[in-house]
Order: C-alpha cells, then structure tokens, then sequence
C-alpha cells in the first residue's frame, strides 16, 4: 500500500491514539503467567500486540476478546504453560519476541519463535547470551543470534546480576521474567535507566520486586495474580501528532488519554526544549496499571534547534523519527548522538531517517549513532519510502503535510504494526482527505 500526501494547512481538534505497545505486550504475557482473570481494556489491536495473544494462546493460555481493545486473559500461573504444537511467529514484534524468550528460559519443553523478515534481521543475543548462563538453551541461526529460534527451558535456572551493556526494557524485562523460575534473586544493571513499565506492572501483579538507582531485582516466589489493566494511549504514536500540532495547529490540537510515564516522556522534554508550547492537563490519574495518563494540548509554535543525547534516549528512542521532522523546519541545528540503537530498530533508521527526508529537501548528516539535522529546511514533496518500519511510514507521512507539493509514501502496510487507524486520525484533524491509501 501507498500513501498520497496532500500538504496541510492546519490541524485542529481532538485526537485518541491506540494503547501503548509495551503496556499491552506485557499485560498479555503478566496476565498468562499469573493466576486467575486479567481483563485488559485498552489494548492495543496492532499487529504486533495481536502476535503476542496469539503466542500466548499456542502457550495453552484462554484468551477472549470482549469488544474493541478488551481482552480477558485466563492465566494458568507460572507452571501451566504448555508446549506449543507449532512454530511462534512474533511478526514484526521486537519486544513480543524477546519477551517471549525470558518466559521460554523457564519451561520445561522444546519451543521455537520465529518472524517476518525484519524480525529475523535484529540481533537476539542480547536477550538469549545471559539466559544461556542462567542455564537455558537458546539455539538458531548466526550462533543462536537470530530468530528462528529454539528454546529450551530450564528448573530452576541460575540467579544472575548481570551488567547489561544497553540500556533497554526488552532485555531487563526478559531476565526479570527468566527470574520467576530461578533459585535466586536475578538482578539487572544499566548504563541508564530504560522505560519501566515491567517494574511497575509485574509488581502490581504480585511479583517480588526491588527497584534501586543501581538496578532491578527480582527475588523468585511471589505469587502472581490476575488484575485489571487499563492501558493508557501510546505516547510513541501521540507523538507524530504532538509535532504536527507543534508545527500546524490551528488553534490547538488535542491528544487524549496519553500515558506519561516519566521513562517514556524524554519526547515531551525535547519538543518543549525547542519552544514547543505543550500543556498536560485533567491528568487521568494511575490507572490498574499504575501508569499515569494525562490530556497534551499542544499549540502552535516556533521550534528551535536542540541537542539530543545522554540519558534521554532510552526514554524516546522510538520517537527520534518524528522529532527529526520538526529538526528540520525548527530554526538552528539538531544533534541526536548516543543513539547507535535505532540502526537495529524495524529499520536502520539513522540511514533511513536521512536518506528519505533527504529526498524531501532535508540537509541531514549522518553519524555512526545519530544525526545532525540543519534546522530552516522548506520540505518539498517526493516520493519516499518506509522500508517497511511503521514509525518511518507515520513520519514521512507528516512530513509531506508540512512539504511543498504532493508527497508519496511507498510501503505502508507496516503502519497496522501499531496505529491501524493512523489515516482516519490524520484526516480527521485536518478536516479533509490530506492522506489517501492507494493499493
């Protein structure tokens, strides 16, 4: 599928982005492992969330749709998963995958996870290296760096600190899992904090965790059980509206119900460090999920360049995309540095981020770990493409309602990964069909 982008003047109203991606993935997982009912409300129907129930199901887990982003999960505690009678395909879901394998590391049965062929590019070794000293087998392709892989668990594995080299949920959030089956506490260290919706939900679900500025632990023998959660709107796809509104609304654009989790809110610091005008208010309050959620009103505004890097990273990492769209109409120079990590994303997206703005009129260089994006650039509408990464399709698509002439976004079927009703949303704020899918 293409997008055809037809430049916008202006964007108003209200606008409800789906469920956050890592709330849901882990609500589906927690609610498996725990005892009794989960009922989910706001989860997110992407197509990687969906791979994630499927696992769960072929894991011999009850799961049952109820309406629109509500699920009941009948989870079979911590020694009731089964072995699947099939291959698990995770899709395109990176965090799915990788999550699915700390839980793997402690079943006593043969499994393999495998995905599409973005997922079998991005490396796995960072999750399967430390569960192969707690005792798991993890085997596949490229020494067992890759999917497809095999899996197999083991009782009791061994309680493990380790010193993870990146900073990143996905891995903590596998070996914190691996740790319910372990004979010991199993604590994990990062260079800085990552995004922390696993010590915040799997706790609330009954498991005996301690969070210290020098790490996470988690000591085995909690019991977990099944609760409700509400899932909060996803602030990595509120984002592409709070930039367009930042640039274009007219006279404010409002993003409801949007988790703002501190680990996950660098965007919001970042865009209000260049002159974005962004207020938060009738802050919902935390949810079961002890999630905070609040309404972004954003208005128009004068950006200006920013530096980009250190600690803050981890907390939008999955939004750099779209804030360099706004780098490269903001007035001055961006700098995004320390973020070597978006080139084992969906896509290389340091590469992809600047080859296809690029071809839009954007004055973007790259470095080995980011970017530097000269500010004051009139985009000029071309023809680009996604790669197939969901947050580049989203991202290209505001750019060329922000371009000079009609833009034309090839590669878009990826955008169901995590906001199947992008289009509708980005129409309906602009009051007119700007963003049309042609087969």
């Amino acid at each position: 599928m293409r997008i055809r982008v037809t430049p916008t003047p202006r964007l108003a109203g209200r606008v409800l982005v789906p469920g956050d991606k890592s709330i849901s993935h882990r609500a589906a997982l927690f609610g498996a492992l725990a005892s009794g009912r989960t009922e989910i409300t706001g989860f997110l129907e992407g197509e990687d969330c969906l791979a994630t129930l499927r696992a769960v199901r072929a894991l011999g887990v009850e799961v049952t749709r109820k309406g629109p982003g509500h699920y009941l999960v009948d989870g079979v505690g911590p020694d009731g998963l089964t072995e699947p009678e099939d291959v698990i395909d995770c899709g395109n879901a990176g965090t799915g995958a990788r999550l699915l394998v700390g839980v793997l590391a402690g079943q006593p049965f043969w499994s393999i996870l495998t995905g599409d062929e973005s997922l079998r590019s991005r490396p796995m070794d960072r999750v399967a290296a430390p569960l192969r000293r707690m005792g798991a087998t993890v085997v596949g392709r490229r020494e067992g760096s890759r999917l497809p892989l095999a899996v197999r668990g083991a009782r009791p594995l061994k309680a493990i600190t380790y010193e993870s080299p990146v900073a990143s949920a996905q891995v903590k959030t596998a070996l914190l899992l691996a740790g319910l089956w372990a004979d010991g506490p199993v604590t994990v260290r990062e260079p800085s904090p990552s995004r922390d919706h696993t010590e915040r939900m799997l706790g609330g679900f009954g498991a005996r965790l301690t969070a210290t500025p020098e790490g996470v632990t988690l000591t085995p023998g909690g019991e977990l059980r099944g609760q409700p959660v509400a899932v909060p709107g996803d602030i990595s796809s509120a984002a592409f509206f709070l930039v367009a509104g930042a640039l274009m609304a007219d006279p404010e654009l409002t993003v409801a119900h949007v988790g703002t989790n501190p680990t996950r809110t660098g965007v919001l610091e970042v865009l209000e460090a260049m002159g974005a005008s962004i207020r938060r208010q009738a802050p919902a309050g935390p949810g079961a999920a002890a999630e905070p959620a609040a309404d972004l009103v954003v208005h128009r505004s004068r950006l200006r360049g920013a530096e980009i890097g250190g600690p803050v990273i981890p907390r939008l990492i999955d939004e750099v995309p779209i804030l360099a769209v706004a780098a490269t109409l903001a007035e001055g120079p961006t700098e995004v540095r320390d973020a070597a990590e978006l080139r084992v994303k969906e896509s290389d997206r340091i590469r992809a981020i600047a080859a296809e703005l690029g071809r839009m009129g954007a004055r973007i260089t790259e470095r080995p770990d980011g970017l530097r994006i000269e500010g004051g650039t009139r985009l000029r509408g071309a023809v680009v493409s996604s790669g197939g990464d969901h947050r580049m399709a989203m991202s290209l698509v505001i750019a060329g309602l922000l371009a000079d002439g009609e833009t034309v976004v090839e590669d878009t079927d990826c955008i169901a990964t995590s906001f199947p009703g992008f289009l509708t949303a980005v129409n309906d704020l602009a009051g007119s069909p700007a963003a049309r899918a042609e087969a």
